[in-house]
């Protein structure tokens, strides 16, 4: 069968099915957790336990990059950082295979997710961070990405420009992608590389009364610290400083902290619009993705993303990024109306 095939027909049978092989016997519950890259499933065994079921999209990591994984996780876990551990398998390991396909298995955590962070909790996530990385600093990935102008700008461009979409925009989204890169190079020059966690935002944080709980370490990577930090803060706005001098204060409790990589946030908050736009691209296959990006591939949604982006570059140093003239590289140029001068024409 093929790989994608299974992958994509994935049902909670199919997943106790596997678990069943592989020596353990689930007692016929399941519930489907959020996940597009992945497929995850909370399911209930015989012996009255749970357990956490991941199994990994085909051909985006190899036994190796998520061996890494794993022993990261277990090196924070032995530092008492708190992150979910993969399970060992009966067969041994904490790697399993059904047609191709890498599972894993994991404890059931609870918690809730937090839309706003208090002073004392941005000083714990300060240091949590602080401690990761430390372990991030001392043990080097040797098989995970890095977060370079390859991984995060020419590869999703090389599937963007594989699409069918209007040429004007190819070659806009194109340009403003390779100028977020020249410069996220040039600001990065000298800036430490350690271990991530690499997807360190809000959504992969649980909160219990006992405290944060660090999630889903699928995108761990080698990059600057800056990355999970600026991740979990999320967007710019009015009490953004605030919160990442409090953040950092907690951080260097446990890690010195590089000023320098202040300048890197703005370019890499492009940097990750641009992955994320080839991310979507190259899965717009996926059952999954058709339902969650409905609008995908439209004129609309590229014209979007093209304005999302000349925005953001436009923060890189208060620089002004100039539109070039559509009409001159072939999109059609409508008429102006009221409805584009008053904002509740009808």
């Amino acid at each position: 069968m093929n790989r994608s095939h299974y992958f994509y027909g994935l049902t909670p049978f199919v997943v106790m099915e596997a678990l069943d092989r592989a020596g353990l016997r689930p007692d016929g519950s399941s519930l489907q957790l959020n996940s597009l890259e992945n497929r995850v499933y909370d399911l209930g065994l015989e012996d009255g336990s749970h357990v956490v079921a991941k199994f990994y999209r085909p051909g985006r990591w190899s036994r190796e990059q998520i061996g890494e994984e794993h022993r990261f996780l277990s090196a924070l876990a032995e530092e008492e950082i708190p992150v979910c551990v993969p399970s060992e398998l009966p067969g041994g390991g904490t790697i399993g295979e059904a047609e191709g396909i890498f599972f894993a298995l994991w404890p059931r955590t609870g918690g809730r997710q937090t839309d706003e962070f208090s002073r004392e909790q941005l000083l714990m996530l300060g240091r949590y961070l602080g401690r990761i990385h430390r372990v991030g600093s001392a043990l080097p990935f040797r098989r995970r990405p890095v977060l370079d102008r390859r991984r995060m700008i020419d590869e999703p461009l090389a599937v963007i420009e594989g699409l069918e979409m209007e040429s004007y925009q190819k070659k806009r989204f194109a340009e403003l992608a390779r100028k977020a890169a020249d410069h996220y190079e040039g600001t990065g020059k000298g800036i430490r590389r350690i271990s991530l966690h690499g997807d360190c935002h809000i959504g992969n944080l649980l909160y219990s009364g006992a405290g944060f709980f660090f999630l889903d370490f699928d995108d761990c990577l080698t990059g600057p610290a800056v990355q999970d930090i600026w991740m979990l803060l999320g967007g710019d706005d009015g009490d953004y400083h605030r919160r990442l001098e409090t953040l950092l204060e907690g951080y260097e409790t446990f890690l010195p902290f590089d000023q320098r990589e202040m300048d890197l946030i703005e370019p890499l908050r492009a940097l990750r619009m641009v992955y994320y736009a080839g991310w979507v691209a190259k899965r717009h296959e996926d059952p999954a993705f058709m339902h969650a990006f409905p609008d995908w591939g439209t004129r609309d949604y590229w014209d979007q993303e093209i304005a999302d982006l000349e925005k953001q570059i436009g923060r890189f140093g208060g620089q002004r990024v100039p539109a070039p003239s559509y009409e001159e590289e072939g999109r059609p140029v409508s008429e102006l109306t009221n409805a584009d001068y008053f904002f509740d024409w009808e």
